[in-house]
């Protein structure tokens, strides 16, 4: 392979609000699901995780942001999974917001995705008469995560990612092959996906195009200010009492 074939691989680092996320769900899937729950029996995951239902009429409304920090116990690639994506995808965000600003799009998308479920799932039973989709319990932090992948693909589209670990394939294409799987999926395997909630995948694909689009149109109205503002304060000054000075000055 010569020089110009070459691949350079590089770790991601471990930015602050990733780790703080990721010890986080570590923490809550392992005390609290796998100890208090598994070995206890204390009804943890039912409690914490989104059932639309529960939101709707018992008005358990912590549950859009509490069932983003719970996996699934039967099998531990749910949470590893999951937590790798938001390292490998989350910490070059991180790097480019800030701590503070990156941890908000998580949260916030990750509910985002869980109120477009909510309501998907509702507005089905409405017009099915069914109403398993309103009772099965979601969790994971997925919804987040395809926010995530969004915003990345958005940021570094033209980053090389493996589509299966083996094809290479651009970001910003990755997400759109990813996007029409979550949607053909969804529209084969019914509303509740089987083990796999489709709705809330798409929901953190829709939510996190809107905010990485608001955020950009936000950011270049907000250059577009400052540098008008900036036009108004110039001023022309001309410095007449030097003769010997024939051209005016401007400052800023």
């Amino acid at each position: 392979m010569n020089r110009g074939q070459q691949v350079q691989m590089s770790v991601p680092p471990f930015t602050r609000a990733v780790k703080w996320i990721i010890i986080t769900s570590l923490v809550v899937w392992f005390v609290f699901q796998v100890l208090f729950e598994s070995f206890l029996k204390l009804p943890f995951t039912q409690f914490f995780s989104l059932v639309p239902y529960q939101v709707l009429f018992e008005f358990k409304i912590w549950q859009p942001f509490t069932y983003m920090f719970l996996h699934s116990t039967r099998e531990i690639s749910h949470i590893l999974f999951n937590l790798l994506m938001l390292w490998f995808l989350g910490a070059d965000l991180e790097v480019k917001w800030g701590p503070k600003n990156f941890f908000l799009f998580y949260i916030l998308n990750g509910m985002a995705a869980a109120l477009i479920y909510i309501f998907g799932m509702a507005v089905y039973a409405l017009i099915s008469g069914a109403q398993v989709g309103l009772i099965v319990p979601v969790v994971g932090a997925s919804g987040a995560l395809f926010a995530v992948m969004v915003a990345y693909g958005w940021h570094f589209g033209d980053r090389l990612m493996y589509f299966f670990m083996l094809f290479p394939i651009k970001a910003k294409y990755f997400v759109m092959i990813l996007a029409f799987i979550q949607v053909a999926s969804m529209l084969t395997s019914g509303t509740s996906g089987g083990e796999v909630a489709y709705l809330a995948h798409l929901g953190g694909l829709i939510s996190g195009f809107i905010s990485v689009w608001g955020k950009s149109r936000w950011d270049k109205f907000s250059w577009q200010r400052r540098n008008r503002k900036k036009g108004r304060n110039l001023r022309l000054v001309v410095d007449n009492e030097k003769k010997e000075s024939k051209d005016p000055r401007y400052w800023n």
